[in-house]
């Protein structure tokens, strides 16, 4: 079962909350790159403020398992049993599938040699600092480490190198972004520090 038909079923569940667990049983052996795009898209798109840290959190859990070599993800029974708003994420699941559906159309298994012990690892290392960055208060600062972590999520889904290497790029961007801003406010802060 493809990416897209998984969300469509989440998206058509009649209950109105759904534990964590269950979710991830749902995705199966590629419960990484799922679960990774499950926390990472809805970012994406216009959330309440705080939303961010909110989803941010499971994956500073499933990202560091992924950079380690854990077969499958591991949680606490909490986390597993914790239920989500299924309400919430309707509608995220409604806008993100036309848009999965378009990528599964082009995606295919190439460059493949991205992948595998190593190649996973490396993508978990980039998605845990990522998930680190989402998670911070900076005004619009989640759009690129989201883009980044999705498009990885993807390429782990599709095995597609192609959505790897656009993820190694984005994720250089956002952490150029991310130095330049950390740059910016040292600099007012000992200007402002010297003025006293």
């Amino acid at each position: 079962m493809c990416l897209s038909e998984i969300l469509r079923e989440l998206r058509d569940l009649s209950h109105a909350t759904e534990d964590v667990g269950t979710l991830v049983g749902r995705f199966g052996r590629r419960s990484f790159g799922a679960l990774l795009f499950l926390f990472a898209a809805p970012n994406l798109l216009p959330l309440p403020p705080g939303s961010s840290t909110f989803l941010g959190a499971p994956l500073l859990l499933f990202a560091p398992q992924l950079a380690l070599g854990v077969a499958s993800p591991w949680m606490p029974g909490g986390l597993r049993r914790r239920r989500l708003d299924m309400e919430g994420l309707r509608g995220a699941f409604l806008k993100l599938i036309p848009w999965v559906e378009r990528v599964e159309r082009v995606s295919t298994a190439r460059l493949t040699f991205l992948f595998g012990p190593v190649g996973d690892r490396l993508i978990g290392v980039c998605c845990t600092v990522l998930a680190f960055v989402l998670m911070l208060p900076l005004p619009l600062g989640n759009l690129l480490p989201a883009v980044a972590i999705s498009l990885f999520a993807l390429a782990l889904l599709q095995r597609d190198g192609v959505f790897a290497l656009a993820g190694y790029a984005v994720t250089g961007v956002s952490l150029g972004i991310l130095a330049l801003a950390a740059g910016l406010i040292h600099s007012l802060f000992i200007t402002a520090m010297s003025g006293l």
